[in-house]
């Protein structure tokens, strides 16, 4: 039997991860619960979270900077939930590599709807697997992995991987920032549009595009990014 997904939940108040927990097991899923980031560091060594929902104000350890590295090296949808309300941090957690970011208060069953949201859009769809192959690139959606021709691996993001794999899977078609926002969720406006801006330079550096003038990437200024590449999934 498959296992109902993995929701690890960060935060130091425990009237808040209690009321998480309790919302997201009647709604099915596995629930662990910290109050410090070396404890949730700790427990990532045997665990395998789907989603990690993560307090930007934690006791021993900068929020932002463990989204980060979560972003980097985990392969869960990370959601940030912070009383922090300005749109400079929201949009700092987005470029950061956060997948959503909830303000504080919050309503639980916004944020099981959510990560239901997330999680239905991480399925694979029928027409494509987990790698990708396209001009003397590699990605590996498993692993979040880009190797180039000589097998060099440079790590991206779960958040950078939804974007590479959002154009991958529309070769040669104009991607609109309407379909980016209904394909990617999140609320439009200039913080999602910043968001997708900086995850998109960032997958240009990997790529080692030309700034200037990207081959694989092209931005269609007030209409959208069209990638260019010959793709190949298996």
């Amino acid at each position: 039997m498959t296992q109902a997904p993995l929701v690890t939940i960060l935060d130091d108040e425990p009237a808040i991860r209690t009321m998480l927990a309790d919302a997201l097991e009647e709604a099915g899923f596995r629930t662990l619960g910290f109050a410090r980031a070396t404890e949730f560091e700790a427990a990532l060594k045997t665990a395998t979270p789907d989603v990690c929902l993560v307090d930007l104000s934690l006791p021993d350890r900068d929020g932002l900077t463990l989204v980060h590295r979560l972003a980097l090296e985990q392969g869960a949808t990370v959601i940030i939930i912070s009383g922090r309300a300005q749109v400079q941090d929201r949009v700092t957690g987005l470029e950061l590599g956060a997948d959503d970011y909830i303000i504080k208060p919050f309503d639980p069953a916004e944020v099981v709807a959510r990560i239901r949201a997330r999680l239905r859009r991480e399925k694979p769809t029928t027409q494509t697997g987990n790698t990708a192959r396209f001009n003397g690139w590699t990605a590996h959606f498993d692993s979040y992995m880009l190797e180039d021709e000589t097998g060099t691996p440079t790590p991206f993001s779960h958040a950078e991987g939804e974007v590479l794999r959002l154009f991958l899977e529309r070769p040669k078609r104009l991607i609109s920032r309407a379909v980016m926002q209904e394909t990617l969720g999140g609320a439009a406006g200039d913080s999602f549009d910043r968001a997708m801006d900086v995850r998109i330079s960032r997958l240009r550096t990997k790529l080692k595009e030309d700034p200037k003038n990207p081959r694989l990437i092209k931005t269609i200024y007030g209409a959208g990014y069209i990638f260019l590449g010959d793709v190949n999934w298996t």
